[in-house]
């Protein structure tokens, strides 16, 4: 990705990013300054800052980290992160579970505020009618939302909601050759891909050290920290021209009209909109992915998913790092300090290529 040029460009200054996850820790060196607590409303602010698992704080540091402390550097450190805490499986205490929002009262929070992206890095295998709503409503309110399709593909590869609605952006994860994960979930709801593999995440919420993590959570924080550059960039375009800038510009060795069940339009390469100061996006009305929102999502053989919306939201069951644990496949848990430091000092972590796509394909009409 080229971090370092696409910061003498763009950092995402002036741009805030809803997180809605395990919730966020203020207080990491690569956070301080940078969560907007006071931001959250009251009716949905319980725990916001209390994260459960250290997965909501990974996912803030990928997008707006600062690096400072030897912490995590994240790919728009001038943006800023609203944290909004829901409960996901992890989340086991009984009181805790009461207290705290669901998915679609978080999401209709960030709908209502300052936030132009909201990052959904949780799955679950089922939709239903309230969080759907609640979906419809932020992208009227001109919301640019994405989503980890989720980590079982090894298993059964169930459709992962919140990125199987229409108007999320449904995020694969890949590894720096731009191959897709054999965790990635694929279906004609993926719509871009991002790194999700070996990259730096906390191991729990103590907080004391990093682990070496995988996802398509951590592909989907990239993906929202790509758009905070963009959008700061060009603060006066919508929501459409900047997913709209983001899909022509992918990387894929195929057609832009027949987009891959497992990676969508390509690999997100933000830098590419970023050295052209006079990118045309597009029309700000066009939705770049009409099709597909109008379609809705279909399962592997073509039809239409036979489960129907539930009539009051389930809690989501973990997040998108294989839906049970909150940091995904976790590893290397000593000498976390001497693998940051070697990773931070060039952001390597984020420095990919964009060249090569080792991966098979497949059609989504196939």
């Amino acid at each position: 990705m080229k971090a370092d040029e696409m910061w003498k460009v763009s950092t995402g200054k002036g741009v805030r990013v809803a997180v809605i996850d395990t919730g966020v820790n203020p207080d990491t060196s690569s956070l301080k300054g940078q969560v907007l607590t006071d931001e959250v409303p009251q009716a949905v602010a319980y725990g916001a800052t209390k994260d459960y698992t250290g997965h909501g704080t990974t996912m803030a540091e990928l997008i707006a980290g600062t690096g400072a402390g030897d912490g995590l550097k994240g790919l728009a450190p001038g943006a800023k992160v609203v944290p909004y805490r829901i409960t996901l499986d992890e989340l086991k205490d009984a009181t805790e579970r009461k207290k705290t929002a669901n998915s679609a009262q978080a999401i209709r929070a960030a709908a209502d505020s300052d936030a132009k992206i909201i990052n959904m890095s949780f799955s679950s295998p089922g939709d239903n009618a309230e969080e759907a709503a609640a979906i419809q409503y932020a992208q009227s309110k001109g919301k640019l939302m994405f989503a980890g399709v989720g980590n079982d593909a090894e298993k059964k590869s169930p459709i992962g909601y919140p990125a199987g609605y229409p108007y999320v952006v449904g995020i694969a994860a890949s590894d720096e050759n731009g191959t897709v994960a054999k965790f990635s979930q694929y279906g004609n709801y993926v719509d871009l891909a991002s790194p999700g593999l070996d990259v730096p995440s906390w191991c729990d919420e103590t907080f004391r050290s990093y682990c070496t993590g995988q996802g398509t959570s951590q592909a989907t924080a990239i993906a929202s920290a790509s758009a905070a550059l963009v959008w700061s960039a060009h603060p006066k375009w919508t929501a459409n021209q900047v997913l709209a800038s983001l899909i022509d510009t992918a990387g894929r060795d195929w057609a832009k009209d027949d987009p891959s069940t497992y990676l969508g339009y390509g690999l997100i390469r933000p830098r590419m909109v970023l050295e052209k100061s006079d990118f045309n996006p597009g029309p700000a009305n066009t939705d770049p992915l009409a099709r597909e929102n109008a379609a809705g999502v279909t399962n592997k053989t073509g039809t239409s998913p036979s489960a129907s919306a539930s009539t009051s939201p389930q809690p989501s069951k973990g997040t998108s790092d294989g839906q049970t644990s909150a940091a995904g496949s976790t590893s290397d848990t000593s000498d976390n300090t001497t693998m940051w430091v070697a990773l931070g000092a060039a952001a390597a972590v984020l420095v990919i290529g964009g060249g090569a796509f080792a991966l098979i394909r497949s059609r989504r009409s196939a």
